[in-house]
């Protein structure tokens, strides 16, 4: 089904009650999106590597009056499965479900031609980009399927979808998300109510946009609070039905 933002749902807080987990928490988009959900009623998990970053998103959650969010430190580069699997059991005893999963955090790597990749750079993006989202997808996967329409969100990029020199790992991984949210979206076509999607944000405003384009001019970028809107709808009930898409931010706001 195309996606379309036009719906009969028009609470002024769509998310009311939803547990959204969002990783990257604690900066940029992941940022904006947990303070955006927050603020439509979500109670949302800040999982992140810096507990300081996560610390500051909470106190800005807490300080607006939104639910209470929960902070989940995990280094995505270096997190065995087994700890996944526990994180997602406390997840599962806190909150007995997880009505959406956001996959946001992300590691650019080094831009340089595929014959000059290091296997260590190569091995972190991966890692980060791709392999956490597995096994943290995996691991969540019954709190998800107790919910009572779940959404999945896997963040992907546009040299994703049509390659570009230079961008080596990084955007290998983005390719290999599109296929992971492929394969998820088919395997759970049936039998649950999970709905999965990869979201391009496009060019924004952020760390890793000013370090992969440092001549770029800020004022000709969005800000990730102005990409918030498309979250919301895919985490929403807005968008039952948008399963198995590749979407663009820019075409939801």
């Amino acid at each position: 089904m195309e996606p379309s933002l036009q719906s009969s749902n028009t609470s002024s807080l769509p998310l009311e009650s939803k547990v959204i987990l969002v990783t990257g928490a604690g900066s940029g988009i992941g940022k904006a999106v947990a303070l955006g959900l927050a603020k439509k009623g979500a109670t949302v998990v800040l999982l992140g590597k810096t507990l300081e970053k996560l610390n500051a998103v909470y106190d800005e959650i807490e300080t607006a009056g939104y639910p209470q969010a929960a902070i989940a430190p995990l280094d995505l580069e270096k997190a065995t499965e087994p700890e996944y699997l526990h994180f997602a059991d406390v997840i599962y005893q806190e909150f007995g479900r997880l009505d959406g999963l956001i996959h946001n955090a992300a590691w650019l790597g080094e831009l340089a031609p595929m014959e000059l990749q290091g296997i260590e750079n190569w091995n972190k993006v991966l890692q980060i980009n791709l392999t956490s989202n597995f096994l943290l997808t995996k691991a969540l996967m019954p709190a998800l399927k107790n919910a009572p329409k779940a959404s999945i969100v896997f963040t992907s990029s546009g040299v994703g979808r049509k390659g570009k020199a230079y961008w080596g790992p990084y955007a290998v991984s983005k390719f290999a998300i599109e296929g992971l949210m492929q394969t998820l979206a088919d395997e759970l076509e049936t039998n649950t109510k999970i709905r999965v999607n990869s979201l391009n944000p496009g060019a924004t405003l952020t760390k890793m946009r000013r370090t992969a384009f440092p001549g770029e001019k800020p004022e000709t970028l969005p800000t990730p609070e102005q990409l918030v809107p498309a979250y919301i709808y895919l985490m929403s009930e807005q968008s039952q039905g948008v399963h198995g898409q590749a979407l663009n931010a820019r075409d939801l706001i």
